[in-house]
């Protein structure tokens, strides 16, 4: 599932490319009210955690999740004919926009945008964002911190890859319960997922892994993975840690695979 970074840098690429426009939306497949905001003006694109949000004026938003399939293609004008299941097209001046495989795709109204922004806890790479919040419901539970640090409600926008990485980054052990979390390592957490994100904004891939640990600084291989990005412990499994040379840990945690180093993060 896409990770928060992509979200925000879809927002901004739609930003880009329709912010005033009337443009003309459609669904190929069927299975999206397109009628509600065709015709319309794109007002602007947002993104709130792993949520995307165009805004077409008054009480009218399409939100889209991505969820596990979900992907967006972009081209050039001229429109050429669907290929496949296409959830949502969008078409502007100069370009269009596809949507296939998405977990939602619905028009919202105001209230039921705010109520949606109100599901989720703050999101690293918005401005608006508020880590105390976060902090608070942190230090109130006994859950591990590995698996707050994925609840959506406590923290908009974090996945599996920069979970891990933080963890790791800060010598964290993945079972440490939250309410064992001091602010002042909450403090460091927080201040580092905001870098790596927007980091991910930026070039587009996580890349974590800090200069004097690269391939070109230690004469190691780079890392080959489809993800892409220099990584400390993600899907790291069995390799030696960079740091220490112990082989990375891996689990499963509340569904989801989880990394870490035995040395680095003993504690």
């Amino acid at each position: 599932m896409p990770e928060g970074h992509t979200l925000h840098r879809l927002a901004r690429l739609h930003q880009r490319r329709y912010k005033g426009a009337v443009v003309r939306v459609s669904s190929p497949q069927g299975r999206f009210a397109a009628e509600a905001v065709d015709g319309r003006v794109f007002v602007r694109a947002e993104a709130y955690g792993k949520h995307l949000l165009h805004f077409y004026g008054p009480d009218t938003t399409v939100h889209v999740h991505l969820g596990l399939y979900g992907t967006f293609s972009e081209a050039e004008v001229p429109v050429l004919a669907p290929v496949g299941q296409v959830r949502m097209r969008l078409v502007g001046p100069t370009h269009w926009t596809d949507l296939r495989g998405p977990t939602r795709c619905e028009v919202l109204t105001d209230v039921e945008v705010k109520a949606l922004k109100a599901r989720l806890g703050p999101d690293p790479l918005r401005r608006d964002a508020r880590p105390d919040l976060a902090y608070e419901r942190v230090s109130r539970s006994r859950q591990s911190l590995a698996v707050l640090l994925m609840d959506q409600s406590v923290l908009a926008g974090v996945g599996n890859v920069y979970r891990a990485e933080v963890l790791f980054r800060h010598g964290v052990h993945p079972t440490t319960p939250g309410n064992r979390v001091t602010r002042e390592l909450w403090d460091a957490l927080w201040a580092d997922l905001v870098l790596l994100m927007r980091d991910g904004v930026k070039v587009g891939r996580i890349d974590t892994v800090r200069p004097e640990h690269l391939p070109e600084a230690t004469g190691r291989a780079p890392r080959e993975d489809r993800h892409g990005g220099e990584v400390y412990v993600y899907r790291r499994t069995g390799m030696p840690c960079l740091l220490c040379g112990t082989p990375v840990a891996a689990a499963e945690l509340a569904g989801r695979n989880l990394f870490w180093c035995p040395t680095c993060q003993a504690g």
